[in-house]
């Protein structure tokens, strides 16, 4: 039985305290543009909704990879990237159906939700609980 992220957009207000959460836990700095939860805001409408990694069940983003450096985590199932292994070729990105994977440019490495070990960030912090953890398959 495998975890998922789950977003309500319409509950999210845009707080961005998920994208807030998600750079300290990972990077241990407050720095939006190293979350892996990324908040849009419509600029017509103003609102906001998160996305996440919907951790597929066959992840084009793992087939994608030439060095097999995207593996799935045998606690969570959640597929993560080994920072090690990557070689920042950006090919997940470009598979990512759901735009989902970002990149850190100073490091080279990809950006991609692994859960937190079971317990993300961003769905403890939500206020709204517009993002949750829910079991599934």
């Amino acid at each position: 039985m495998g975890h998922a992220l789950v977003t309500d957009p319409a509950r999210c207000t845009g707080c961005l305290q998920c994208e807030l959460a998600c750079s300290l836990k990972h990077e241990g700095v407050f720095a939006p543009w190293l979350a892996r939860v990324v908040v849009h805001r419509e600029p017509e409408t103003c609102r906001a909704f998160p996305n996440v990694c919907r951790h597929c069940d066959d992840p084009p983003c793992v087939r994608a990879c030439p060095v097999g450096a995207l593996k799935p985590s045998p606690a969570t199932g959640a597929v993560y990237v080994d920072v090690v292994e990557c070689i920042g070729c950006r090919e997940c990105l470009e598979a990512c159906p759901n735009g989902s994977i970002s990149f850190d440019p100073d490091k080279g490495v990809a950006l991609k939700c692994d859960l937190c070990n079971g317990e993300p960030a961003c769905a403890k912090v939500c206020p709204s609980e517009a993002i949750t953890m829910e079991r599934c398959g």
